[in-house]
């Protein structure tokens, strides 16, 4: 390889081997490109000697996604340059380098008295990353994931040459497409003919008739093209916020609840006057862990004393633009947390900054908490790891998803937490095994789970992407056909097929 960026592999990278999803990978060469041309130069040299490049960020994804498999790894942690917020008519926006991370921009944002909603529970992701995933959070309830916050990109493709997109201004005919370079090839072709079900899911390839293009390359996790430059979109900060975590006596109601706050007449509650931005559950065994927790580790003591009665929590949370809108709502939720069985006394409620503070800590504890306990395991048992689903279903089938996890648990015998944005059918269920025979039972248990979702409609990943631990459930959603397809239209943007090796299809 004939430039410098490239530096040969040695002991003081091998951090950079390892992603949030604790698996480790091997590389020959590492670089830290700081601009596009950068990033040119690195691609072009790689090329040439016939090898392969894992694109990566901050290294907070949970699906090994950033975890090389050989070749060439090119770290984008440098590329950190924030823009100026821009004012418009719909409230601003910024460009970024990918590398710059969203607690940066977060509070660049905030004092100009505007809002990026896409809330990942890890702040320290690379908003390069955020886009290649299609990341969401707490709030995508509401404000939908991070594509609905893009408005241009800029990404090398494997030939160093450039595409340039914009929403809104190249779109697909149907599913074929042709998009030109900066170094004017057009590249031109036909989209995967497989339908995406119509609920949250970030599973393979972003596709519909009449795609706008830009699209096609939030989500598509760096087996397209490198993410060199980004245009967030920007709106006004809501001018109130309430948020209300209240404990039910039981899952039934909690899940009454959910349904309440979504506004299903079936729910048997007349619609809220304001419309939740989040919705996330917490289920009893969350909360044991958690009350463990916090008498015994010092960074859980910023969590509030869970009283011992306490069974199933939802928090939600609501934005506004008025205090007063918000005051009628937060009454119309007391109402329904007592007719449900909860107690005004047991519900947290915040209105300001250092109120929802706590709440917030509360919501962001099962993740730490969970790998809190699977380290002190894996000091017995180094190969263990936790098992975390990521999958979504229909409004419909919210009770049965339940139940199927449950049911599966018990009749497996493993131990877990539940928690997540229930608010869109997704829960994150965390198996947590306590030896390898447990974490066996776990895969076998999870790859049931996957069939039954996807026979009612659901979604295999909702929100953490494929990455290279979840082809098999892509290929369970899709078939060997709908890989095949996405397998073609990979070649046409990366022929010699050097891209991000092993990730959503084995390489």
């Amino acid at each position: 390889m004939s430039t410098n960026l490239i530096l040969p592999w040695s002991s003081e990278y091998d951090d950079y081997l390892r992603d949030e999803s604790r698996s480790a990978g091997e590389a020959e060469s590492i670089s830290f490109p700081q601009s596009e041309s950068e990033i040119i130069e690195v691609v072009n040299a790689v090329r040439a000697g016939g090898g392969s490049l894992t694109t990566q960020g901050a290294r907070t994804g949970i699906v090994a996604g950033a975890v090389p498999h050989g070749g060439h790894l090119l770290n984008l942690q440098r590329m950190r340059a924030i823009g100026l917020v821009r004012r418009n008519a719909e409230g601003g926006a910024l460009t970024v380098q990918p590398g710059a991370l969203l607690q940066e921009i977060s509070p660049l944002v905030k004092a100009e008295g505007l809002f990026f909603p896409p809330d990942p529970t890890e702040t320290s992701a690379s908003i390069g990353g955020m886009v290649s995933c299609n990341s969401s959070g707490a709030m995508s309830f509401c404000y939908g994931p991070t594509r609905h916050w893009v408005r241009a990109l800029r990404v090398v493709l494997s030939d160093g040459d450039i595409l340039a997109l914009t929403r809104g201004t190249q779109f697909a005919r149907g599913r074929t497409f042709l998009l030109t370079t900066e170094g004017g090839r057009t590249i031109s072709g036909t989209l995967p003919g497989y339908s995406q079900p119509p609920i949250k899911s970030a599973a393979g390839y972003y596709l519909t008739d009449d795609l706008d293009l830009l699209d096609l390359f939030i989500g598509m996790e760096g087996t397209l093209g490198i993410i060199s430059n980004i245009e967030l979109r920007l709106i006004p900060a809501p001018t109130a916020v309430l948020g209300v975590t209240a404990f039910l006596p039981d899952e039934a109601a909690a899940l009454r609840f959910v349904r309440a706050l979504r506004g299903e007449a079936a729910s048997g509650f007349e619609k809220l006057t304001s419309r939740p931005v989040a919705i996330e559950y917490f289920n009893a065994d969350v909360l044991e862990l958690l009350r463990r927790l916090r008498e015994e580790i010092a960074s859980f003591e910023k969590i509030p004393a869970l009283r011992p009665h306490f069974h199933t929590a939802v928090y939600t949370e609501f934005h506004g633009d008025s205090e007063d809108a918000l005051e009628e709502t937060m009454l119309q939720v007391l109402d329904m947390i007592v007719a449900l069985g909860g107690n005004e006394d047991d519900t947290w409620c915040a209105t300001t900054p250092r109120e929802l503070e706590p709440l917030k800590a509360f919501r962001h504890a099962p993740p730490e908490a969970v790998n809190h306990l699977i380290g002190e395991r894996q000091r017995r048992i180094p190969a263990l790891t936790k098992l975390g689903t990521d999958m979504s279903a229909p409004d419909s089938e919210l009770e049965a998803m339940m139940a199927m996890y449950h049911d599966g648990l018990r009749q497996a015998g493993l131990q877990s937490v539940i928690f997540g944005h229930i608010g869109n059918n997704h829960v994150h269920v965390n198996i947590l095994p306590e030896t390898l025979a447990d974490y066996a039972r776990g895969k076998a248990l999870y790859l049931s789970w996957a069939e039954q979702i996807l026979a009612h409609g659901g979604a295999i990943s909702a929100e953490h992407g494929i990455g290279k631990l979840k082809i098999p459930f892509l290929r369970l959603m899709y078939g060997e056909e709908g890989i095949a397809q996405m397998r073609a239209l990979k070649r046409l943007f990366d022929p010699q097929m050097m891209l991000n090796p092993g990730t959503l299809f084995e390489a």
